[in-house]
């Protein structure tokens, strides 16, 4: 199934995704972790157009194809405003999925749109997190802030810094990186990857208030071996969402959704099936 790229309007800026499927049919869109892109959650996006859904893949503020932010801004707040804005953009009953970051988005600007969204489901990611568990994103973010001599490089990089299987083919990194003078970037900003960004106190405020009013069927697909999420964090999101589901992901860590979205996609169409049926 080949994508169509297509641009929805963030909270001021451009919001590009790899769109598959019908785009009448019900949309489901799919939001990235950090040192991720849309591309990461391109097998669940098929899966679900597959089986009759619009399949909707960002690149999160900042990232990839999407708008940098003429302000700086990449507070969690504003993350939240561009996932609000794409689904009032869509205008019809829509499901959100997240990993990480792209997870926090969905669930702060998902709690602000009751009337259209049937279903959230959030790859590793609750309202409290522990931040000694940051330490490996943030380590990733400063290894690559001066950039990489090779592919091979930065294939080293996700593997050292976060757990990812070392790739052994690195070519398809390439659509994920750009070029200044003779090294090679990831497709980000480089401002959205600040130490400001990475867990601030405001974060944890913005989520444990969207989890307090989310009225939308919740999943949480812990990580058996994450060290993000705890049992207490896992039990402090059940009692601020109680209509929360949370189910384990096993023998994987945080970062699991980019070689794992197979499973992921399965478990997915179950719930579209109870909360958003064709």
């Amino acid at each position: 199934m080949t994508a169509k790229r297509i641009i929805l309007p963030g909270d001021g800026v451009d919001m590009v995704a790899d769109a598959y499927g019908d785009p009448t049919a019900p949309p489901v869109c799919f939001f990235h972790g950090g040192g991720q892109s849309r591309r990461s959650w391109a097998g669940s996006a098929r899966r679900v157009a597959s089986a009759g859904y619009y399949g909707l893949s960002f690149d999160l503020r900042g990232h990839g194809d999407s708008g940098w932010a003429a302000d700086g801004d990449y507070l969690l707040e504003a993350y939240g405003r561009d996932v609000e804005a794409i689904v009032a953009s869509l205008a019809r009953p829509t499901a959100l999925v997240g990993a990480s970051r792209g997870g926090q988005s969905a669930l702060v600007g998902g709690s602000r749109r009751p009337d259209q969204v049937r279903l959230i489901m959030l790859a590793d990611v609750a309202p409290q997190i522990v931040d000694t568990g940051v330490d490996n994103i943030r380590d990733f973010f400063r290894a690559s802030d001066g950039g990489f001599a090779s592919l091979e490089d930065a294939a080293d990089a996700l593997h050292h810094h976060l757990g990812q299987p070392r790739l052994p083919n690195v070519s398809g990194l390439a659509k994920s990186m750009r070029k200044q003078g003779d090294r090679l970037f990831w497709h980000w900003d480089p401002r959205s990857t600040l130490p400001e960004f990475l867990h601030p106190a405001s974060e944890g405020d913005a989520l444990l208030a969207a989890a307090q009013r989310v009225t939308a069927p919740v999943v949480l697909v812990k990580a058996e071996l994450s060290d993000i999420l705890s049992d207490e964090s896992v039990a402090t999101f059940q009692r601020l969402t109680p209509q929360l589901q949370v189910e384990i992901a096993h023998g994987v860590g945080h970062m699991f959704t980019g070689d794992h979205n197979d499973a992921f996609a399965e478990r997915l169409l179950y719930h579209l099936g109870e909360h958003m049926p064709l």
